[in-house]
């Protein structure tokens, strides 16, 4: 399938298969020697998508042990065959689009065509203040995020790009290769606000959101802003020419109050809502021993062994 609108580039609606799609985050704090075989278990576990932070430092954890992100997915890519990889998600907030687009060809390439790009409009947090740089406002972030994606599509599928707007300038920028996949990558764009939902309809092949940062001390309020944003979602996608099942939808469970992976029983509920709402895909955390996702790897393994193979056949609404 493909979508075409006023403004809007052809390209080819990224899909993997039927059923719920799942996907694990590994965060990138351990030496390869350690996460190497969390990589590999996530593909031989059966988990369609694994993916990392794409931060300098994050949240409770800036103290502790950090890797980058496009290095260690690049590890990821030669460590596993088969599983797809990708940013969760990826920051302008201490990223330019031209040699950013240099390693996202590079990590396509070697993962051959397997690599995702989660991209959102970044916080306030510590990946904006490292730098030194000005404090954004929420909607100076959303337009620097479009700013960002429009030129990633340029580079990535013309052979040369001149272009300057208020956050980014690109003089005479090459694009070759591209990108394995044409017209170029999927970008997954995250967005909980109506501007950024106007990006998913324009750049995204699928949509990535955590529900409503206000609602996560109340399960219940937290669903239902999920719920809400989806809705949202269909009418912009529906006013851009777009057909909302064109579009794949990411849900990151564990931005709720409830870690996902805290039981079974829990995982399969959270996935049993989700696919009523529509999604397409979740994401889950492989468990930390302490601190934020903290849980037991046994609870991983056990739904990979009994609700993986389920979740093949189980239809989204």
């Amino acid at each position: 399938m493909t979508f075409s609108g006023d403004g809007i580039r052809t390209v080819t609606v990224y899909r993997y298969g039927r059923g719920m799609r799942v996907g694990i985050v590994i965060l990138p704090e351990y030496r390869w020697w350690v996460a190497r075989p969390k990589w590999e278990g996530a593909e031989e576990y059966g988990f369609d998508h694994a993916w990392t932070y794409d931060h300098v430092g994050w949240g409770s954890l800036v103290d502790g042990p950090w890797f980058g992100a496009v290095p260690t997915l690049t590890a990821a890519a030669a460590a596993t065959s088969t599983i797809h990889l990708g940013t969760f998600v990826v920051s302008p907030n201490f990223r330019h689009p031209v040699p950013f687009v240099r390693e996202v060809t590079a990590l396509d390439d070697i993962s051959d065509g397997r690599f995702l790009l989660g991209v959102g409009a970044g916080t306030t947090s510590y990946d904006a203040r490292v730098l030194g740089g000005p404090q954004l406002s929420p909607g100076e972030r959303v337009d620097r995020l479009g700013e960002f994606l429009h030129l990633l599509d340029a580079l990535l599928t013309q052979d040369r790009t001149t272009w300057r707007g208020e956050h980014y300038a690109v003089v005479d920028g090459r694009g070759a290769p591209g990108s394995v996949r044409r017209p170029r990558l999927p970008f997954l764009v995250a967005a909980n606000d109506p501007r950024s939902m106007q990006l998913v309809a324009q750049f995204g092949h699928g949509w990535i959101t955590n529900g409503a940062p206000s609602a996560r001390d109340d399960l219940d309020a937290w669903w239902r802003s999920v719920r809400e944003l989806s809705a949202r979602l269909d009418e912009i996608l529906v006013a851009a020419g777009r057909e909302p099942a064109t579009v794949d939808r990411y849900l990151s469970l564990d931005a709720s109050p409830l870690y996902s992976l805290s039981s079974v029983a829990c995982f399969t509920d959270m996935v049993s809502r989700a696919a009523e709402l529509g999604f397409t895909d979740v994401v889950a955390h492989w468990p930390r021993s302490d601190g934020i996702y903290a849980g037991r790897e046994s609870v991983l393994e056990t739904v990979a062994m009994e609700a993986l193979p389920l979740l093949r056949g189980w239809p989204v609404t």
